[in-house]
């Protein structure tokens, strides 16, 4: 089996790949960046990759954040997340992908390098690995994401979800594409989806409205 490990963590990483080395596989490219990442699945296609959730340079959600845009480029690449963290945003939106041949385990309760190797044997061959600890922190009741918007912010949201631009927003509810763009600002606003998310804040504001 060919693998790319992701993984910050130096000591970590080489261990991972002694490890892997001797239990018969290939590790053909060790990363702990990003850029590598992505650059490393394009030239290597591997069977599967092992994915921190936090890398350089901000270490809080750059690993999940690649897996979830390799996983798009390359749907059903298999994808072992293991970290010691659980990131429930991204974590949502990559289960929401599909979770065929995907894991996600935490570092600190793997007891054994058997369980280890053996969940990567289930992700790489379309399996589901997912710690008990990760899906009840997924599952947390949070309080409703929504409360702050007004019914027409979530009419407006509503109609986002279903797939209509600004312009069959505006055409649907009989106003201008103006206030339209309005409605939208208040509603990334609200949600707390920042400027620096321009990029995503239309999708990220959607999967909101559906997690809710």
């Amino acid at each position: 089996m060919r693998i790319v490990i992701v993984e910050d963590n130096v000591v970590l990483a080489e261990g991972m790949a002694l490890l892997l080395g001797s239990a018969g596989h290939e590790v053909v490219a060790t990363t702990a960046d990003v850029d590598t990442f992505r650059a490393a699945v394009r030239a290597d296609r591997p069977d599967v990759a092992v994915v921190d959730v936090r890398l350089p340079p901000t270490f809080r959600d750059e690993g999940i954040r690649a897996a979830l845009a390799v996983r798009q480029e390359f749907p059903g690449l298999p994808l072992l997340v293991f970290s010691q963290h659980v990131e429930q945003t991204y974590a949502t939106e990559l289960l929401a992908g599909g979770a065929d041949g995907l894991g996600y385990l935490l570092k600190d309760r793997v007891a054994r390098v058997e369980e280890f190797l053996d969940a990567l044997d289930r992700v790489a061959a379309g399996g589901t690995v997912i710690d008990p600890e990760v899906i009840a922190q997924l599952l947390v009741r949070r309080p409703d994401p929504l409360a702050r918007l007004t019914p027409r912010e979530r009419e407006v949201l509503g109609l986002m979800a279903e797939g209509h631009d600004n312009a069959g927003i505006a055409a649907r509810l009989v106003v201008t594409e103006r206030a339209v763009h309005k409605h939208i600002g208040a509603i990334f606003t609200k949600l707390d989806l920042g400027q620096d998310e321009s990029g995503h804040r239309r999708v990220r504001a959607v999967l909101t409205f559906l997690g809710a």
